[in-house]
């Protein structure tokens, strides 16, 4: 064979085939290809993992969920007959006794009479209020205190005007017929409309077992329970300038008359009212209300007893009811739970990171012997910060629930800091 030019002698080379195909050779090749994707995905999926936006850090309870005070449950000086309830608002039932059925409740319907019209024109603490006319009827229905033995405000004229604060104040003191009827027209343009009203707020309240045929009680159709009237209490001692209204102990009417208050409780033992009620056919009835200051909180105690029917119906209601005010006042205790400085919770940053929060203050709770207290720890609708100093607030613990609530501040035991880059990258989801 002759020798190979140049020219054959590079197309040889050139034209060598490649080395025959093994499972190495594929590996490798594979392995060259795919590595670099592969890195390009890492790099974008550790880019993408940093730059997502943080979970919302929230906070979280690590003490104890609820509080037990030892014991059973108190024993009050309930009277031997008709229907009670006693509670502390936020915090549940003191006690009860008797059977829990419909009753006439009298004047105590006046109490929802009022809380309507201060819900639906409500004034604040200091004001008069909106003015209401006096109708032609409301003046005739003043006399009926001699003619149909009512309770009634006999002042008032055709023509003249009474304030809300005025109204409400006839209403709850003088526990004047003729008035809960003028501002039942006033509020809805008849007492109809205006009893309808009311039957739907006892819906809207949970009161189950009542029902309301008139403003002022006088009707024995009207008729409701110790529980249900507790309820109705609860809701309408914490408007501030209602309460005003009800612990007064006489009230002067727009004439200058004096008017005395058959609920005789106050001043003692804290009580602010409410509403007496008494017929014939219904008895004594109170729904009644006090504070009592306690462990650095102020609670609210409100209590109905119903169907008092030993003379003078008046007086033993009154005094039957305040035995069982000043015994619940006595069995209510504080204990404090949490020292200030312990860890009660966390703030979680959603990827693992928990930092303690410790109570800035004692956290003392209010109860009675058997009674379980819930707690729990809020942001008070404040977003918890991602990032903050050692010593920030950022919460409260609370126990109880409404008006009885009691919390302390909850603050940060060390700096939070936002995620790091091995938690950002790791997180699923």
């Amino acid at each position: 064979m002759p020798p190979l030019g140049a020219l054959d002698l590079l197309a040889e080379l050139t034209n060598t085939p490649p080395p025959p195909e093994t499972p190495a050779r594929t590996v490798v090749r594979r392995i060259k290809i795919w590595t670099p994707l592969v890195a390009l995905l890492l790099i974008a999926f550790a880019i993408a993992q940093a730059l997502r936006p943080l979970p919302t850090p929230a906070l979280t309870l690590s003490a104890d969920a609820e509080y037990s005070f030892e014991g059973g449950k108190p024993t009050l000086p309930w009277p031997g007959e008709g229907q009670g309830q006693i509670a502390v608002s936020g915090l549940g039932v003191v006690g009860q006794f008797g059977e829990e059925k419909p009753v006439p409740i009298a004047s105590v319907t006046k109490t929802m009479t009022a809380y309507i019209i201060m819900r639906d024109h409500p004034f604040k603490r200091g004001e008069e209020g909106e003015k209401i006319p006096v109708d032609a009827l409301a003046e005739k229905e003043g006399g009926y205190d001699a003619t149909n033995d009512e309770s009634t405000l006999n002042t008032v004229k055709e023509g003249d005007t009474l304030s809300v604060k005025d109204a409400l104040s006839a209403i709850m003191i003088p526990s004047a017929n003729n008035v809960a009827r003028l501002v039942a027209r006033w509020d809805a343009g008849s007492e109809e409309a205006f009893v309808k009203k009311m039957n739907d707020t006892a819906k809207e309240l949970g009161m189950t077992n009542t029902t309301y045929t008139d403003p002022s009680g006088l009707d024995a159709a009207t008729v409701s329970t110790a529980a249900d009237q507790v309820k109705l209490g609860q809701a309408l001692v914490k408007n501030k300038a209602m309460v005003d209204i009800t612990r007064q102990q006489e009230w002067y009417d727009p004439s200058g008359k004096r008017h005395s208050n058959y609920n005789t409780l106050m001043p003692r033992n804290g009580a602010i009212g409410i509403k007496t009620g008494s017929t014939t056919k219904a008895g004594g009835n109170l729904l009644f209300a006090a504070y009592k200051d306690i462990g650095g909180s102020t609670q609210t105690i409100v209590g109905a007893v119903l169907g008092q029917h030993k003379p003078s119906i008046l007086e033993t209601v009154n005094a039957v009811s305040e035995e069982v005010l000043v015994a619940t006042r006595e069995t209510l205790q504080a204990r404090t739970v949490v020292k200030k400085g312990d860890v009660v919770g966390h703030v979680d940053d959603g990827l693992g990171g928990l930092t303690p929060v410790v109570a800035t203050k004692d956290l003392t709770v209010v109860g009675w012997s058997g009674l379980t207290v819930r707690s729990g720890i809020t942001d008070g609708g404040r977003k918890v910060p991602g990032t903050a100093e050692a010593g920030t607030v950022v919460g409260s613990l609370t126990a109880g629930s409404g008006a009885g609530t009691i919390s302390v501040p909850v603050a940060l035991q060390r700096d939070l800091v936002e995620p790091g880059f091995g938690p950002r990258l790791t997180r699923i989801g």
